[in-house]
């Protein structure tokens, strides 16, 4: 487990240090993004996390493959995302995958995601501002996104005071949760 939990965090440390030292705008999504959010309030409470998502502009693409590729990735594609595999005999299921900002990530979104730079530094990346997370995890709402709204509330790092900031659908599901966190 320890393994798989480190694994986890230094193929989002080499990705980012290479994104970072070619100079591409990125930021951290994704639960990796969660878990440095939830560390600033509780360490204790973070979870792992098998993938690692990272916010880029689609126009550095060109940029981004040959920065990844140069770190030993390798570009694939699953299920209509773009990710690098950890090598020619990683999995799709443990690789890099990319957000891009501006686009929605389903046509069933309501929202597309942020720009790279609504971001904010991190221990060890960059990441998407809490607002912003919050917003993705409200966008997509799946059971993970609904896990890691949970862990927000229950540190204090959101709460109804962010329901007028909201679009009424993304209120409304902040409200459920709010009002039933146990879900």
């Amino acid at each position: 487990m320890m393994e798989a939990v480190q694994a986890v965090r230094d193929r989002a440390l080499r990705a980012t240090a290479a994104l970072a030292q070619a100079g591409i705008p990125h930021a951290m999504a994704g639960g990796n993004a969660v878990a440095a959010w939830v560390a600033r309030v509780d360490r204790a409470a973070v979870r792992n996390t098998q993938d690692v998502d990272i916010l880029v502009r689609r126009s550095d693409l060109p940029a981004i493959t040959a920065t990844l590729e140069a770190a030993g990735f390798v570009q694939a594609t699953a299920m209509d995302v773009v990710c690098f595999i950890d090598g020619p005999n990683g999995s799709p299921r443990d690789a890099v995958h990319l957000l891009f900002a501006a686009e929605k990530v389903r046509e069933s979104y309501l929202l597309p995601t942020p720009d790279v730079t609504e971001c904010v530094a991190a221990d060890d990346y960059t990441v998407v501002t809490l607002e912003a997370l919050v917003v993705m995890k409200l966008n997509s709402f799946r059971d993970k996104d609904r896990t890691h709204l949970r862990d927000f509330i229950a540190i204090g790092l959101i709460d109804a005071s962010w329901l007028p900031r909201l679009v009424p659908e993304h209120a409304a599901r902040l409200q459920q949760l709010i009002d039933d966190p146990d879900g």
